[in-house]
């Protein structure tokens, strides 16, 4: 027997609006579920490697020591000079240092070099600062400092106390204080980063009121940052003060700032040096 079916009775039901709507919000509902579990997983992880970036930087440190009579590597301030690393970082579009890996990765100019192998554990993962160099916009080469207080010059230590402290050039030297408690590398806020080295005004003793920031630290951990110390351990640090904490801007920022009651200040005086027995 023949059995006429008509278009309407062969064509499949589609959705109907109301249906599709139902359908759109679910996804958006999952979206807003998953996408901040993963932008979460994904900070995480840059975490994890920025302290392996530190850790490795703090063992190669530790080599060059041993192999040269307990002896620092130099931390160089100036522009084309020979340290654990060479050059200055900051926004200029014409400083061939802020892209150029021979002044991370060149024995001749980096002493750390023959230790670390990777230009990439010079920089922080969440490190998103770029400069223009001849109309590309690119990322900088190098976000880690060392501290002033680890064979460099003294610029900064005694600037409010007017007090001597110890500038450490043998890894021994370091005894005064521990290794455990005396800061080695650390991330620096890409607005503030130029040296090889982050400064510290040391205010021990002094009142609150005359507390000072030098350089500023990176917080690219939601407000924390990543520190090593001499012993060879690293760590996260949360940053208190929201004025340690400026938003970056792509823009070097004023140094050497007046910071009345900063306990970040106070915190890392208390891990850079100590002062000399008179």
């Amino acid at each position: 027997m023949k059995v006429n079916v008509t278009c309407s009775q062969a064509t499949t039901r589609g959705f109907t609006l109301i249906e599709l709507l139902v359908v759109i919000a679910i996804i958006a509902i999952l979206a807003g579920l998953l996408l901040p579990a993963l932008a979460r997983a994904k900070s995480k992880g840059q975490h994890t490697v920025c302290l392996s970036n530190l850790k490795q930087l703090d063992l190669a440190w530790l080599l060059y020591a041993g192999d040269f009579d307990d002896n620092l590597v130099w931390n160089d301030l100036t522009p084309n000079g020979s340290g654990w690393v060479r050059g200055i970082i900051d926004y200029n579009p014409g400083n061939p240092h802020n892209t150029n890996l021979k002044g991370l990765m060149d024995p001749k100019y980096a002493k750390l070099a023959p230790y670390t192998q990777s230009p990439g554990i010079y920089r922080c993962p969440s490190d998103k600062s770029t400069v223009k160099t001849r109309g590309k916009i690119m990322p900088r080469v190098r976000s880690v400092s060392l501290s002033q207080a680890m064979n460099s010059r003294d610029d900064w230590l005694s600037f409010i106390t007017k007090r001597p402290y110890h500038v450490f050039r043998k890894l021994s030297d370091i005894n005064v204080m521990g290794h455990s408690n005396a800061y080695n590398f650390i991330n620096e806020h890409p607005d503030s980063i130029n040296f090889g080295d982050l400064a510290v005004a040391m205010n021990d003793g002094v009142a609150p009121t005359r507390i000072y920031i030098i350089d500023y630290p990176a917080s690219n951990h939601n407000g924390a940052g990543t520190i090593s110390f001499a012993d060879g351990h690293a760590e996260t640090h949360k940053w208190l003060d929201e004025r340690t904490t400026p938003p970056v801007t792509n823009k070097s920022i004023p140094l050497v700032v007046s910071s009345a009651h900063n306990k970040d200040m106070v915190y890392m005086s208390g891990k850079a040096s100590v002062a000399k027995r008179r």
